[in-house]
């Protein structure tokens, strides 16, 4: 297993231990562990490196993969030897965004704020402490932002996630902070310091998030967000670019025009923007 590879079965969050105790069907969670760990890997993967990095027998591993390919959530290409992610999966996975109708309805404002900017466009949402990215709109500029639908960032480094933590409400902020008994050591320890709470307040007043090169050297996104029928964000919204072309000067011009998108897809999806009303922190 290459060094990708080990790096990868070390920090999974999905590897399997053989004395975990759950209610949970074990051969399920397994399998969909197994499609999670597809998932990050594009190329594909053998059956010995799949088995190691899901903390699996290679016979358990190649009984689930061969009933997961049965129902076509798994593909095996013959020539290569390699195991990757299949097209029914592909198939349930876009139900989650037929689900959400805002996803299609955002792509139309999404490619007109394309337009007007210049710059690749991106509609992300919330999920466990983290944003995925739902959908993109990529520019015509030779350099361009570029990140998959599914791939996964953290909250506190991203424009999106930042403006979404500054939409949520003072009491579901806290909640989610005692739920996720952040450590000290742990970079999502951030969330609690003086300086992000005041990094969220200035997303508050001005109506973006910035993220200035923290995701990724030379590439800046600002952000906004779509809220939902009770007010309460329901996705964000970035425009993304190189730092040379999205300098400081154009980064109010740019914040404006994702708000204001942001705004229209809430009214037209029938959601409720919360005004002024303002949501202050409190680090204990």
């Amino acid at each position: 297993m290459d060094e990708t590879l080990a790096a990868t079965a070390k920090s999974t969050k999905t590897k399997l231990k053989p004395t975990d105790r759950s209610p949970q069907v074990q051969s399920l969670t397994r399998a969909l562990a197994i499609l999670e760990i597809l998932a990050e890997h594009d190329s594909g993967l053998s059956l010995t490196e799949l088995a190691g990095l899901a903390g699996l027998p290679t016979s358990t591993t190649h009984r689930l993969l061969t009933t997961l390919e049965n129902k076509r959530f798994v593909r095996f290409n013959r020539s290569t030897n390699l195991w990757s992610v299949g097209v029914q999966s592909f198939v349930v996975g876009n139900a989650f965004a037929r689900s959400r109708n805002f996803v299609p309805l955002a792509k139309i404002f999404m490619r007109h704020l394309m337009d007007q900017a210049g710059e690749t466009v991106n509609l992300a949402t919330q999920d466990n402490g983290e944003v995925v990215y739902l959908a993109q709109v990529e520019c015509r500029e030779m350099m361009r932002a570029f990140v998959r639908p599914g791939a996964r960032s953290p909250m506190h480094c991203s424009a999106v996630g930042k403006a979404l933590l500054a939409a949520q409400p003072e009491a579901e902020f806290e909640r989610s902070m005692r739920q996720r008994a952040i450590a000290q050591d742990d970079p999502s320890a951030i969330l609690l310091t003086p300086a992000f709470t005041k990094i969220l307040d200035d997303v508050r007043n001005c109506g973006y998030a910035l993220d200035d090169e923290e995701q990724s050297i030379g590439m800046r996104c600002v952000a906004s967000v779509i809220y939902d029928e009770n007010g309460g964000p329901l996705a964000a919204i970035s425009v993304s670019g190189p730092s040379a072309r999205i300098t400081d000067d154009r980064i109010p011009i740019l914040g404006a025009l994702v708000n204001k998108t942001c705004g229209d897809i809430t009214a037209d999806f029938g959601g409720r923007l919360p005004g002024d009303i303002e949501h202050p922190r409190r680090v204990s």
